[in-house]
């Protein structure tokens, strides 16, 4: 399991390749939300996304000659990206597992980060499957997106930069909503806050139709998704919440909380309009939690993530479509 002695060393390994994101803010925002407000744009990550973190995280933990026969990972784009910059970087072989319907942005970039792209039906066909017949047959040591220690370790290091720059501030109590799939951003960050910043409560949150973290932290044992077809937030769409991940979420978070598609488009040109952030719609659901579920969360803080921003242009074309016209 995942310590918060790993996320420290994670913190040491990806120092000088990992950007360090700050705290934002908008009075705009604050007014919406009828509170303050602070963002951490992970949007502005290597990569658009937190999923560099835990990719450079867990590529150099390997040792020598594991990491020079190479790695595979599986993703919808985010830690897929993540994984073919910090192999490429550490000059290991990279393949990736991507569903068909990835954001053509998201496909793209990972072939242009030099890793083979292996893709694959959503709906249809297994992805841990797939991945573990590749790494078995081609000896590629698998990284999984969520459910791997130094992964959340990585992401984990999100969460001791929110209690160091929260300390600067003077907050000693709010709520991080943080944007969840699997888990691995959620569990790190609520490893590093139980350690440096106690009185700060992580608060998963998901996309309507897709909120299997929240029925599984209600109900206390994990919960599978209905189907994976369908939703605008790619980015966080999970069959369940990770083995790994769940009984760290499930010890240390608040109640999640759900937003509409709806929400999350207007989260997405609001971060555009008053911060000028690109977020991509499973990026900016905590954002949406923040302004529009106030009354779901506690304290005259909050604080969101927007954990990525890679969105491809007609569905950020529908988000801006969202706001007023002049």
């Amino acid at each position: 399991m995942t310590s918060i002695d790993m996320i420290r060393a994670a913190a040491t390994r990806i120092n000088g390749h990992a950007r360090r994101t700050p705290l934002l803010s908008s009075p705009f925002l604050d007014e919406i939300a009828g509170r303050r407000v602070l963002i951490k744009p992970e949007c502005l990550q290597q990569t658009g996304s937190f999923k560099y973190r835990g990719a450079r995280s867990a590529i150099s933990a390997l040792d020598d000659a594991t990491r020079t026969k190479g790695v595979i990972a599986f993703s919808s784009g985010n830690h897929a990206q993540g994984i073919a910059l910090a192999a490429r970087e550490m000059g290991a072989p990279a393949v990736i597992i991507m569903p068909e319907d990835a954001p053509r942005l998201k496909i793209d970039n990972t072939r242009a980060f030099g890793a083979e792209v292996v893709l694959y039906d959503r709906a249809r066909e297994d992805r841990d499957a797939i991945g573990n017949r590749l790494s078995r047959d081609r000896g590629l040591t698998l990284i999984k997106p969520f459910d791997n220690p130094q992964v959340i370790a990585g992401q984990g290091t999100t969460g001791l930069e929110i209690a160091e720059d929260a300390s600067a501030l003077g907050i000693t109590e709010a709520d991080v909503l943080v944007c969840c799939g699997g888990g691995g951003l959620t569990s790190g960050i609520a490893l590093a806050l139980e350690a440096d910043a106690p009185g700060l409560r992580a608060r998963p949150v998901e996309p309507q139709g897709f909120d299997d973290v929240t029925r599984s932290l209600s109900a206390g044992e994990i919960q599978r998704n209905a189907s994976m077809e369908g939703g605008l937030c790619d980015a966080i769409l999970t069959p369940q919440p990770g083995d790994l991940t769940f009984p760290v979420m499930h010890r240390l978070c608040g109640p999640g909380l759900v937003v509409s598609d709806e929400d999350a488009l207007r989260a997405m040109a609001l971060a555009w309009q008053r911060l000028k952030l690109v977020a991509e719609p499973g990026g900016a659901v905590a954002l949406a939690a923040a302004l529009f579920q106030g009354a779901e969360t506690r304290g005259d803080t909050i604080i969101a993530v927007i954990s990525g921003g890679n969105v491809d242009r007609p569905v950020f074309d529908r988000a801006l479509a969202t706001l007023p016209q002049d």
